[in-house]
């Protein structure tokens, strides 16, 4: 038989393309078109709906970027399509190609009922599907001219203050057609049949017989009367889509998804109006589909819904009780997991399944994370103590060069904690359910002769309007179909059911889930990380002072409103595309001003609490937030500081710049400003390696292959330059207390200058870098070469730390060259490391060189600023204050307890004395995470803690009131099955013993 597979597949494309795909809706008749463009920022749908509108045509431009334009669309039907499926057909200006990232639109009724959203692939409208003629139609398109921000040039379009005034898009046509539900149906056998064809083997017989019966099905088409003879086409169609797979075809349990940043090419505000769009076209959809599910995986996003469509809240409210319409992953937002500090990812949590046990009464079992840039090692706990057993994530399949080795697998975290987890093979979270696709998730998939299936979320996402009837047509004809895997659509749940079922002993992967791409999120956009980390550790604050006041003070009103709004606030900003610094400009010039304003009311709330618990006095009382003890003050607690230690001196070096001691350390900085020997006395142990110099700016070119903002690629390490030149060096303080060293530096267009202090009694050397960075590309790293032969750091993670090796012996550590730490990262060789601490930088790298003596020299460095032009191109411009210590000497215990200090300064007042804290640990190991009043307003105290080290820990928790009962609780708040915490006793303590890196959340009653 001659081959003539390839005529045959171009015949189909085609006429597909030109003659059938066109005769879905024929016979247009063009509706009347006003339009009326909105001022400014979007406005209410009643204002809207009430605006002067003008007269209107297709192929009229519209939309100045980020403008919405209003479309009045009114029409008759006609007399004789009385009885007619009628719809009409709205193209905004649509490019094809590209579902989502451009502009959308949301059609109302007349009364500001939503209908459905408008999106490249869904630019339809039922009208009637037996419709009256002469029948009245009035609709008004909220369209939104966002601008197409996918190119990764450099662009000002990114932020309403420098975008351009010109048009983006032109309206394509609006229209009355008749749609061929016949010739619909005819389009979605062939497509995929056709998809299906060209992913089974030339040497397979169920590819001719396809081929055999499409060529058949084309035959009976007549090109002219298409609607006429689809039927007939599709008869010719039945027998091949009629034969039922194989008994042992992968089995894909299909999940409706719309994956939309809550921001990222657009700012917050459009956010809003997306999952409008896409939440309507799903109540749309499920209204003719009941068989379909939706699963939507962030509660700011319903919340926005409740908040801004109440009537759209409503109807979905309705189909999440039918079981339709299903809330997945718990969390508040889909956030960053490397950067987001333990309680705030507590916090995740809490407020996420929170909101959806108020509103629907539902409660996830499922974490649904499929685009965050990696996952931390604390993840597993986290997940298991806030009572969920699942967990999914996709970006893992973005990694540039090892290869995950599986799909469905036990993920086990740093306290042993494990959560099964599925990694789709489809390498999607946005499938077409397309032939392609499908064929790829069945030959993909790792555990072939363990497990049989896998889950595919399907549908356009981050605009596009999400699942469409072509996805559901597809799905329907795939559920049983020869040569291709079985599809079911059903609930997320179902399908983690039926895997844990038949793969209870899956594989076991320990440890971080590190993304090897993206690594530069660790740095981009350094005010958004400050903000960060700062409205972190001024929640603790804020938490603890009104709770101790709550608890002493008569009258003072615990501020529970106001914590949970500017919780959520800090929530939504860890978002995986803000915190990590990939959004546009609008969204980072935007989240600076909420974190000042997130400060001041932090602090007000702290100073009223602090106010209230010193009273009146002239006594100077020092409040101490961190979690250990410091200056003789108790953690959380107030009082008078000890006496400080051994005064601090300065001398002339020999050879040019200064010696500091203080009996503990002793820093020289030579002429260049450089710290040459950071040595400690009580081990008699220098820091430095010999021959190099500490607290060393370099500066490397910074262009990766791709993705700006977000990825370093190695070859950076290429090219650097040492910082080196000195334009000035004094010494700025020199009292018994403390000693700084001033330094300033000139480099390209940028300035930095650094104040290097060391304080009596302390262990580290404080170093306060003020930059004027105006660098284009580039990056700015700190060096510390450390005498130091580590086989491994440890980072700082959520509730503990991570080991990273700093070897390269194997491609996995290979990848790992630039790291991820939380307040401190951490080398040592037995008996003797050194920490480097942090206020709010996460981005690090290690290297290890052996020299010339045989000494090792372990090299850390922080990253501290970049300069990349996509998608904001003035990232990081401007000044900026980033504060880092050198602790020699430091043990990890060391290095908890001097990252809490520097992150979580000391506050003084005026007032009548000390003030004792509401609850004491007797064991440095186990850190106080946060206090709090419980959630219910019980007025029962909150307090979680964990174990820091690693290790086993032993320890009393004693509280300064009267305690009925300690519940350990999950991080709900609720009973935890199986604690083993009693009551507590007379004196109100509790004995605890924690494993390492345990998480324990203690609800403590009050009388």
């Amino acid at each position: 038989m001659h081959d003539e597979r390839s005529i045959s597949e171009h015949r189909l494309r085609r006429v597909l393309r030109e003659r059938i795909k066109p005769a879905v809706h024929t016979h247009p008749v063009p509706l009347t078109v006003e339009r009326w463009d909105a001022p400014g920022e979007p406005v209410p749908v009643a204002e809207g709906l009430a605006a002067p509108y003008r007269p209107c045509g297709a192929g009229e431009p519209w939309g100045p970027a980020w403008g919405t334009t209003w479309f009045k669309v009114t029409g008759t039907v006609p007399a004789d399509w009385a009885g007619r499926t009628v719809e009409a057909v709205l193209d905004l200006g649509f490019d094809r190609m590209m579902p989502g990232f451009q502009c959308e639109g949301l059609v109302h009724r007349a009364d500001g009922g939503e209908v459905k959203a408008l999106n490249p692939y869904n630019d339809w409208v039922r009208v009637a599907d037996r419709a009256e003629g002469g029948e009245r139609v009035e609709w008004y398109v909220e369209a939104a001219a966002n601008p197409v921000l996918v190119d990764h040039a450099p662009t000002y379009e990114g932020d309403r203050q420098t975008s351009g005034e010109q048009p983006l898009y032109r309206l394509a046509r609006m229209d009355l057609t008749l749609f061929q539900g016949e010739v619909w149906e005819l389009v979605q056998d062939l497509e995929v049949l056709h998809d299906l064809m060209t992913q089974l083997g030339v040497d397979d017989a169920r590819r001719y017989a396809i081929l055999h019966a499409v060529d058949a099905a084309l035959d009976a088409v007549d090109l002219g009367d298409v609607p006429g003879t689809a039927s007939a086409a599709r008869g010719r169609l039945a027998g091949v889509l009629a034969s039922p797979a194989h008994a042992s075809a992968h089995r894909i349990s299909a999940v409706g998804h719309a994956h939309i940043d809550s921001a990222w090419l657009w700012p917050l505000r459009e956010t809003v109006r997306k999952v409008s769009r896409t939440a309507s076209n799903m109540v749309h959809l499920m209204d003719g589909h009941p068989d379909f599910v939706f699963a939507m995986s962030q509660a700011q996003q319903l919340d926005w819904i409740k908040t801004h469509r109440p009537e759209l809240f409503e109807r979905i409210k309705k189909k999440i009780a039918d079981g339709q319409f299903v809330p997945v992953g718990g969390m508040w937002v889909e956030s960053d997991t490397n950067m987001v500090g333990g309680e705030a990812m507590a916090r995740q949590f809490l407020y996420g399944k929170k909101f959806l046990l108020d509103e629907f009464g539902i409660e996830t079992h499922n974490v649904w994370l499929p685009d965050s840039f990696g996952y931390t090692a604390a993840m597993p706990q986290i997940v298991k103590l806030a009572g969920a057993k699942w967990f999914l994530t996709q970006k893992i399949s973005w990694s540039q060069v090892n290869t995950f080795p599986h799909h469905t697998f036990w993920w086990e975290g740093i306290d042993g904690t494990r959560v099964f987890t599925h990694f789709p093979p489809v390498d999607t979270y946005n499938s077409d359910l397309g032939g392609s696709q499908l064929a790829h998730a069945a030959r993909n998939y790792r555990e072939k002769g363990r497990g049989s299936r896998s889950l595919v979320p399907f549908g356009w996402g981050d605009g596009g309007g999400g699942p469409t009837r072509e996805h559901l047509a597809r799905a329907a004809r795939q559920r049983d179909l020869e040569g291709s895997p079985r599809i079911e659509i059903e609930r997320p749940d179902a399908f983690f059911e039926k895997a844990h079922a038949e793969y209870e002993d899956a594989p076991v992967w320990a440890g971080e889930l590190y993304l090897e791409l993206h690594r530069g999120t660790y740095t981009s956009q350094a005010k958004t990380k400050q903000g960060n980390r700062r409205s972190e550790s001024l929640l603790r604050e804020a938490e603890l002072w009104a709770a101790t006041a709550a608890v002493r003070v008569p009258g003072y009103a615990y501020p529970y409103e106001d914590l949970e709004r500017i919780w959520k606030t800090v929530l939504l900003h860890q978002f995986h595309d803000i915190l990590p610094g990939s959004s546009i400009a609008w969204v980072h010039r935007e989240a600076r001003e909420t974190y000042r304003a997130v400060r001041a009311e932090l602090d007000s709330m702290v100073l009223a609490a602090q106010l209230a618990l010193a009273g009146e006095g002239t006594e100077e009382v020092v409040f101490n937030c961190a979690p250990h003890a410091r200056r003789g003050i108790p953690a959380g607690g107030a009082g008078v500081p000890a006496a400080a230690a051994q005064p601090v001196t300065v001398e002339e070096r020999h050879g040019g710049g200064h010696v500091l001691a203080n009996g503990r350390l002793l820093v020289e900085i030579d002429g260049r400003g450089l710290i040459v020997s950071a040595y400690d006395l009580e081990a008699d142990r220098e820091s430095v390696a010999p021959g190099t110099a500490a607290n060393l700016l370099q500066i490397h070119p910074d262009f990766p292959n791709m993705w700006d903002a977000w990825d370093i690629d190695a070859f950076y390490r290429n090219n650097v330059t040492d910082l080196v030149g000195l334009d000035t060096m004094e010494i700025a303080e020199a009292g018994p207390e403390s000693a700084t060293v001033r330094v300033t530096r000139s480099f390209g267009n940028s300035t930095a200058v650094q104040s290097l202090t060391l304080r009596a009694g302390a262990k580290t050397v404080d170093i306060v870098t003020d930059v004027e960075w105006h660098e284009s590309e580039k990056f700015l790293k700190a060096a510390f070469p450390l005498d130091v032969k580590a086989e491994r750091t440890a980072s700082e993670t959520q509730f503990g730390h991570v080991y990273r090796a700093t070897h390269t012996n194997t491609s996995w550590e290979a990848a790992k060259f630039e790291i991820c730490a939380h307040r401190w990262i951490h080398a040592e060789e037995p008996g003797w490391g050194v920490a480097l601490l942090n206020d709010s930088t996460y981005g690090h790298d290690v290297t290890r060189d052996v020299r010339p003596d045989g000494g090792q020299t372990t090299t850390v460095r922080l990253s501290l600023l970049r300069a990349p032009r996509y998608p904001d191109p003035e990232t990081d411009q401007g000044s900026h204050t980033l504060r880092f210590s050198l602790a020699p000497g430091a043990g990890i215990g060391d290095a908890v307890r001097e990252g809490h200090w520097l992150n979580l300064p000391e506050r003084t007042l005026a007032g009548a004395g000390p003030v004792a804290p509401l609850l004491a640990v007797d064991e440095d190991a186990v850190v106080v995470e946060a206090v709090k009043l419980a959630e219910d307003r019980s007025g029962d105290l909150i307090v979680r803690l964990y174990e820091s080290r690693g290790g086993r820990a032993t320890a009393t928790l004693t509280a300064d009131f009267p305690v009925t009962a300690a519940v350990e609780s999950d991080l709900l708040e609720r009973p935890l099955e199986g604690s083993a915490v009693g009551t507590p006793t007379p004196d109100g303590t509790v004995a605890l013993t924690l494993r390492p890196f345990q998480i324990v959340t203690l609800r403590l009653h009050r009388t």
